[in-house]
């Protein structure tokens, strides 16, 4: 092709874009038959809306029809991906929910959190984070525990993991919801309801690979105020060996 002839050509690659992803308000490009561009347009919004359905079957089986085609077409009219990944599509749905959407009247108010609830348990299965080398058997509190890179450690302001058709909270729960994603040893993917304590444990662990299982105990008593630190040590030795057992702990260093 001649360079006179690419800004046209550009252009008209720009406008064929444009309709596609919103054809009610950007005209197609001219010449391009009918019929063809029908085929088009249905291509890219159903391959969509197949996706995201995929990824999100959740927030797909609570929205009617209507609501949830709404949602596709105003995430392909305002975000721009910048992966060629399907795998990160779930992602780019967050970044769109979080940085570009405008809420609309019928938007259920925990919209965001079941999105990232639901994006957690698809990058948690695809996860090919590698753990630092480790004892499998190692001293949980003489050692520093390692939590498995896979594993996510969350909060939110609704109990995302109960949300289905029958369970739409109207209103966010009187206490954070915490939960922990993770992975077993057959690759399966599984949530853990924890406490405000075990939350805080994980994320010790997490933020101080430095320091030793029981040091992390020691600094949980503190906070808890705890007259009888050995009481939460002992406590929390089991709690170890318990999030070890599921996988979310790997072992020590």
């Amino acid at each position: 092709m001649s360079p006179d002839r690419r800004p046209g050509f550009a252009q008209q690659q720009l406008a064929f874009s444009a309709h596609l992803r919103d054809p009610e308000k950007e005209p197609a490009p001219e010449g391009m038959p009918a019929e063809r561009l029908s085929v088009y347009r249905e291509l890219i919004f159903n391959g969509f809306d197949s996706h995201l359905s995929t990824n999100f079957p959740v927030l797909r089986a609570i929205c009617g029809d209507d609501q949830w085609q709404a949602l596709v077409r105003d995430f392909l009219v305002r975000h721009r991906a910048r992966t060629p990944l399907f795998t990160e599509i779930g992602l780019e749905f967050l970044d769109y929910l979080q940085h570009e959407r405008t809420p609309a009247a019928d938007d259920w108010p925990f919209l965001l959190e079941l999105a990232h609830y639901e994006y957690v348990e698809l990058a948690v299965a695809i996860s090919d984070a590698e753990a630092p080398p480790h004892d499998p058997n190692g001293d949980l509190l003489a050692g520093h525990p390692v939590v498995a890179p896979s594993t996510w450690n969350l909060s939110y302001r609704y109990p995302v993991h109960r949300i289905s058709p029958d369970f739409l909270p109207a209103s966010e729960g009187e206490t954070p919801t915490h939960l922990v994603v993770y992975r077993d040893r057959q690759d399966e993917v599984h949530f853990l309801e924890i406490n405000a304590v075990t939350q805080r444990l994980l994320t010790l662990l997490q933020e101080n690979p430095e320091q030793t299982g029981l040091e992390i105990l020691q600094t949980i008593a503190i906070e808890l105020g705890h007259t009888r630190a050995d009481n939460v040590i002992r406590a929390g030795t089991g709690l170890l060996q318990d999030l070890k057992e599921r996988n979310v702990i790997l072992g020590s260093r």
